[in-house]
Order: C-alpha cells, then sequence, then structure tokens
C-alpha cells in the first residue's frame, strides 16, 4: 500500500511528481530545493541558507508522515560545486545529530531552478 503525503509547509511539486510517497514503513522523499513554502522563491544565494532551507523542507515533510529526521536512513544531496561542500556538510551535520544516515553527495552540472543544493531522503518508521 501506499500514499501520498503532501504538505504546505513544504515547497509544492514543481514538476510531475509528489513531494513524498509512503510505502508500507518506508517514506521515499523526492529532492527538496531551497524554496521558501509561502512563496516559492529561493531562500537566499547563500549555500549555507540554501542547504538549512532544503533541511527544513525535508523536515516538515517528515512531520507530516509523522516522522523525524532520526528515521531517515540514506539521504542524497546533489551540489552545484563541490568546493562548497565543507559549507554544505556544516549546516548537514546541524541537522543529523544522533541519527547519521548513509548518504551519496555528487556535484552535478545544474539543479532545477539553478539552485546551488538540492537534497533527498528515504526514512523508515518503526
Amino acid at each position: 500500500m501506499k500514499n501520498v503525503i503532501n504538505t504546505a509547509k513544504a515547497p509544492a511539486a514543481i514538476g510531475p511528481y509528489s513531494q513524498a510517497i509512503k510505502a508500507g514503513n518506508t517514506l521515499y522523499i523526492s529532492g527538496q530545493i531551497p524554496f521558501v513554502p509561502e512563496t516559492m522563491q529561493l531562500v537566499s544565494e547563500d549555500i549555507k541558507e540554501q542547504t538549512k532551507q532544503c533541511l527544513e523542507n525535508l523536515k516538515a515533510i517528515l512531520e507530516e508522515a509523522g516522522l523525524s529526521l532520526n528515521d531517515v536512513v540514506k539521504t542524497g544531496v546533489f551540489i552545484k560545486d563541490m568546493n562548497e561542500f565543507a559549507a554544505i556538510n556544516e549546516v548537514y551535520a546541524s541537522y543529523f545529530t544522533d541519527n547519521k544516515p548513509a548518504r551519496a553527495c555528487v556535484e552535478v552540472a545544474r539543479l532545477p531552478k539553478d539552485v546551488r543544493v538540492e537534497i533527498e531522503a528515504i526514512a523508515v518508521a518503526e
């Protein structure tokens, strides 16, 4: 059984996809870009603020599904410039303090709306 998870506390999908899908006890969260949900605009040009907004958007979707960052088992981090890895990692580490999920981080040529970071996640409910 699968359920679509959607919340106004995270940016609306900008294409033909869902914010998240819960299949059984697993939640698959689509890549979140650093848009402010209320305005659907980029939070700022600052990479730390962009990373924080991505993670806040993930957190809002998790909460809508009755989960938290502690339930995340895997993330995918897509960044425009690997030279910004340390700054992104600093913010990321402040969100995943006790629970450190498996992760992939890759530099990509381009991201939607020309943002500098996008983060996706998989969470499992116990």
